[in-house]
C-alpha cells in the first residue's frame, strides 16, 4: 500500500517526537570504580571505604558505583597504580611515598615528623605546594588524587626488643614499603630498611627474615602481629596520610556532578574514619597489652626528630618540606 507524502510527513513527525520523548527515559550512563586496598576487612579503613561507596551511589542515583576490594584482592599496590596510569577504572588507597616515585617532592608527606595533627592534614589541601604537585601527578603521570583526608595515625616501631633511641634500632631489619622516602626515613632513624609487600610481613617475621615492622596501631590486630612481636615502641615517627587515587583520564570522563560527588564524599568519609581511628588508638593499645604486647613510651623523641632530617636531605626534598611547613605557618 502506497502512502501519500501528505499522510507520510505527519507520521514521520510523530515518530520523531516519540523518539525525542523516549530519550530521557533511556538508561543513564553508568560508571564503575573497582577500588583496591591492602588492609584486612576488619580494619577501620575498609568500613570507611564502604561508607564512601554508599554515599557516592546515593548521590549519583546508581550512576557511579564503587566496588571495594580488601587485602589486595586486585593486586599489589604498585601494579594497581600502573593500571591506573593506563586509564583503567580502578582506584587505590596509597601514600605520598609511592606517589613520590612520580613527583618526588610530594613524598615529604610521608617523611619523619612532617606533621602533628589531623587539623594540619585538612589544611594541607589548600597549600600551593600540594595543589601544584597534585596537578603534576594528573597532567604528567595520569594519577588523579581524589582526596588525601584519610589518616591511619602515627606509625611506631613494633619489634621484639625495646626501642628508646635511634641507636637501639642499629642492625635491626625493619620492613618498609618499596619507596625511597620510606627506606631513607627508616635508615635515617637507625634501622636497616627491608622492602616488602604488606601481606608478606607476618610470615617474614615468623621466619625471622625481618626483625620488626613500622605500622600504625590499627594494623596490628588485623594482621595478628601481636603473635610474633612483643614491643610497641611509640616513636610516632610518621603520621600516615593516605591518598585515594584514580585514573585522570577516567575521572575526566565522569559527568561533573559525579566528579564532585566522588571528591566530596571521599573527603567526608576520610575525615570521619580518621577521627574514629584517632579516638580508638588507646582502646587498641589496651587490647594489645592484654594480648601480651609491651608498650614503650619513654622515647627520646628529640633524638629521633633530629635523626629524621637526614632522610629529607638525602632525597633532596628538604626545601620542599620547609616550603609546605611555611605555608602551614609551621616555620
Amino acid at each position: 500500500m502506497r502512502i501519500s507524502a501528505k499522510r507520510l510527513l505527519p507520521l514521520l513527525a510523530a515518530a520523531g517526537l516519540a523518539a525525542l520523548t523516549a530519550a530521557p527515559a533511556s538508561a543513564q550512563q553508568k560508571f564503575t570504580l573497582r577500588f583496591n586496598h591492602v588492609l584486612a576487612p576488619s580494619e577501620p579503613f575498609h568500613a570507611g571505604f564502604q561508607a564512601w561507596a554508599k554515599k557516592v551511589d546515593e548521590r549519583t542515583k546508581g550512576g557511579l558505583k564503587l566496588e571495594v576490594f580488601h587485602s589486595a584482592q586486585l593486586g599489589v599496590e604498585e601494579d594497581i597504580i600502573e593500571q591506573i596510569r593506563q586509564g583503567a577504572n580502578v582506584g587505590q588507597n596509597t601514600d605520598s611515598a609511592r606517589l613520590g616515585n612520580y613527583v618526588p617532592s610530594i613524598a615529604v608527606m610521608n617523611g619523619p615528623y612532617f606533621i602533628d595533627t589531623l587539623e594540619d592534614v585538612w589544611r594541607l589541601s589548600e597549600t600551593p605546594s600540594l595543589k601544584k604537585w597534585q596537578d603534576e601527578l594528573a597532567s604528567s603521570h595520569g594519577l588523579k588524587v581524589v582526596c588525601f583526608d584519610w589518616v591511619q595515625g602515627f606509625r611506631h616501631f613494633f619489634t621484639n626488643k625495646p626501642i628508646r633511641t635511634p641507636q637501639d634500632l642499629a642492625s635491626l631489619r625493619i620492613r618498609t614499603p618499596p619507596a625511597p622516602i620510606w627506606q631513607e626515613s627508616i635508615r635515617a632513624l637507625g634501622a636497616a630498611p627491608t622492602a616488602m609487600a604488606f601481606g608478606e610481613m607476618y610470615p617474614a617475621l615468623q621466619q625471622k627474615a625481618i626483625d620488626g615492622v613500622e605500622l600504625v596501631y590499627a594494623n596490628i590486630p588485623g594482621g595478628r602481629f601481636y603473635e610474633v612481636l612483643k614491643y610497641a615502641n611509640e616513636t610516632k615517627h610518621i603520621m600516615l596520610i593516605n591518598f585515594q587515587v584514580v585514573s585522570a583520564d577516567w575521572f575526566d570522563k565522569l559527568p561533573p556532578e559525579f566528579q564532585t560527588a566522588l571528591v566530596e564524599e571521599c573527603r567526608a568519609a576520610g575525615r570521619e574514619t580518621s577521627q574514629k581511628i584517632s579516638a580508638s588508638a588507646d582502646t587498641i593499645k589496651a587490647d594489645l597489652q592484654k594480648r601480651g604486647m609491651q608498650v614503650v613510651s619513654d622515647i627520646d623523641l628529640a633524638a629521633f626528630k633530629k635523626a629524621g632530617d637526614a632522610a629529607y636531605s638525602k632525597l633532596g626534598i628538604l626545601e620542599a618540606r620547609n616550603a609546605v611547613q611555611a605555608e602551614l605557618g609551621k616555620k
